[in-house]
């Protein structure tokens, strides 16, 4: 038998999952659920009006001894922050938003608009699947409300929701809060520090950040993971737009694509030059330099960060690297052959599909020396 205050880590769901696909208007789409202490967790990305990948959850037997406690999630309110000790988020704790936290609480969901008598006291635990429904349905308004409609949907906060467990819904439990979250690896949530309306949203992936990829599709996950497992690209710096175009807060319109590229393609070779250890080297990667651009509904949101990074097209996708660039580095599980000399840069066919709110630049620009 488990009591309220012992916590066991959850299971991560086969169903969860991190899809990133590149669109007119790319959305990131990340669903996972568990079922742990007195909260469950429910995330997903919030789209541009729809969502999708309802996942499943594993469960904890918390026995019959277990009496409903109140705590920091059940006290929270809007604007508050919550931490827990990783794979315990059955252990909230109300902190400074200045501090690190996992979520930030938009506001609580008002019974009274789930049909019926689902949340009566009788009611049987609705089950994480229509939970994560309630979510799709009443969290995004909620979230837009307490942003100011400043969420950006193709930035690195989802929307997400914490709901109580079965045992705790079982003693009375029918709290909800709606937040904002930052996804990590295998469905949990990241730490970050500061409350959102007042955070750039772009991706913030320092210099030497690998990020994994999708074998099946070839597509980056939007997930940092170790440089010697299987990646899609590895950045190589960050160029903060609004130092050219404006900066967050200064109302100054959205520089076009045309514009940035034509920015970036003075900052970004050189950066990867340096990050790389020179020309020569950057040349017997044989990959290619590219940049992510902002979106003019995330430059409204307020994001100006964009990521220069080296990767290499396959296929309408990446190519698969294992290993850091700067130093031993497989592409397709090969070693890198350079070419004897190489032409004034390496065209693209195709543009690099990229993680949503990730744009690449339309075609490779050679590293410059020095």
């Amino acid at each position: 038998m488990t009591d309220q205050n012992t916590e066991q880590s959850p299971a991560p769901s086969s169903a969860a999952r991190v899809h990133a696909h590149v669109l007119e208007h790319p959305v990131r789409v990340v669903l996972t659920g568990v079922v742990i202490g007195a909260i469950v967790m429910a995330i997903t990305a919030v789209s541009l009006g729809w969502f999708s990948d309802v996942g499943d959850v594993g469960g904890t037997d918390i026995g019959e001894g277990e009496r409903l406690a109140q705590n920091a999630f059940t006290q929270s309110a809007a604007g508050d922050c919550l931490d827990w000790a990783e794979g315990k988020p059955g252990s909230p704790a109300k902190v400074a938003c200045t501090a690190k936290h996992r979520f930030e609480v938009a506001g609580p969901i008002d019974g009274a608009v789930v049909p019926g008598a689902e949340f009566g006291p009788n009611a049987q635990w609705p089950g994480a699947k229509r939970f994560a429904a309630i979510r799709d349905e009443q969290c995004p308004v909620i979230v837009s409300e307490y942003l100011g409609g400043k969420l950006d949907p193709q930035g690195r906060f989802s929307v997400g929701l914490m709901f109580p467990s079965q045992a705790q819904w079982d003693k009375g439990a029918r709290e909800l809060r709606c937040g904002l979250e930052q996804p990590g690896k295998d469905g949990t949530q990241t730490q970050f520090t500061g409350q959102v309306a007042n955070l750039d949203q772009s991706f913030d992936w320092p210099p030497g950040t690998c990020i994994g990829i999708d074998p099946a599709t070839r597509k980056p996950t939007s997930l940092r993971v170790n440089c010697t497992e299987q990646h899609a690209f590895q950045t190589t710096g960050i160029v903060d737009l609004g130092a050219r175009f404006g900066p967050r807060l200064s109302g100054k319109p959205w520089p076009t694509v045309a514009e940035q590229n034509k920015f970036l393609e003075s900052i970004c070779p050189g950066q990867t030059n340096r990050f790389l250890g020179g020309k020569d080297k950057f040349d017997k990667t044989t990959l290619n330099v590219q940049w992510s651009t902002v979106s003019e509904v995330s430059w409204l949101a307020g994001s100006r960060r964009v990521l220069c990074y080296v990767g290499l097209p396959d296929r309408g996708g990446f190519a698969t690297l294992v290993g850091d660039a700067r130093s031993t580095l497989l592409i397709n599980g090969k070693l890198p052959v350079p070419p004897p000399k190489a032409p004034p840069g390496r065209a693209l066919p195709t543009p690099v599909p990229m993680p949503g709110g990730i744009s690449p630049n339309p075609q490779e620009v050679p590293a410059p020396a020095g």
